[in-house]
């Protein structure tokens, strides 16, 4: 694998784990960091042994503080968009990528961190986890697509609760709005992760990246246009060989073999 300087990448079994490594600065992004994880996901979307993809973070106190002020303070508008077109990209990358891609959160994730969460396809949190959209303390709004999502996710009420008060959201506050999946105490936040992430590989990845595909979709699309995206997925599927080892495995009462075929 290549070796990066921000980032470290492991493979654990058919999931790979991008790992946030910036712990001086509790994974504070710079313009390094976004390019470095722009080409991790573009080797992974290439990567067939790879059904799911994992991102965590190597600090004990946070999953990523977000943009790295140091960089961030000085920029003029220009500088800003230079800047945030990476972060566009990145985030892109994470909804386009025809893989699972879990956000494994614990201890601090403002800004940024929450932006990344919101791109994932599941978060999971440990009860440490504090997210948070507090840019308007910065004078400042989220420009990464961030105000957008969480539009999306919450409607638009408590949206502009949390995008102009910048309150802290705990791990059980973020399950009970919508923003993560589960949380669970910090000693367990690793087996939830391996837990979901065996689930996951045991599934067939072109329906996998079919579910995810027209839920993102559904997001933004009139419903008749999306049905019909959703119909069409629905049919390509019955063209793989994992669709029909999926229904013989049903009818003759054993497990599935999944092979992305």
């Amino acid at each position: 694998m290549t070796l990066y300087s921000t980032i470290i990448l492991e493979k654990h079994g058919a999931a790979t784990h991008i790992i946030l490594n910036r712990p001086e600065v509790y994974n504070a992004f710079n313009q390094q960091c976004l390019s470095e994880l722009l080409d991790a996901f573009d080797s992974i979307s290439k990567d067939v042994g790879c059904r799911v993809v994992v991102v965590r973070s190597s600090s004990p106190k946070a999953f990523s503080a977000g943009a790295d002020l140091h960089e961030l303070a000085s920029y003029g508008p220009r500088d800003a968009e230079t800047c945030n077109r990476m972060w566009l990209a990145f985030f892109d990358a994470i909804e386009h990528l025809p893989k699972p891609v879990i956000a494994e959160v614990h201890g601090w994730a403002p800004g940024g961190g929450t932006e990344l969460s919101l791109c994932c396809d599941f978060v999971i949190c440990s009860s440490s986890a504090k997210f948070a959209l507090a840019e308007i303390k910065l004078g400042v709004i989220p420009g990464a697509g961030a105000a957008v999502r969480i539009t999306r996710w919450v409607g638009r009420l408590k949206a502009k609760e949390i995008l102009m008060l910048g309150d802290t959201i705990t791990g059980k506050e973020a399950v009970a709005i919508g923003l993560a999946n589960r949380c669970v105490e910090a000693t367990e936040l690793r087996a939830a992760v391996d837990q979901l992430v065996e689930r996951l590989v045991a599934s067939a990845p072109r329906a996998l990246a079919a579910a995810k595909m027209v839920v993102n979709f559904a997001s933004e699309a009139p419903a008749p246009i999306a049905i019909e995206s959703a119909l069409k997925e629905f049919m390509l599927l019955f063209a793989t060989k994992d669709q029909k080892e999926g229904m013989i495995a049903f009818l003759e009462k054993r497990e599935p073999n999944f092979t992305g075929d």
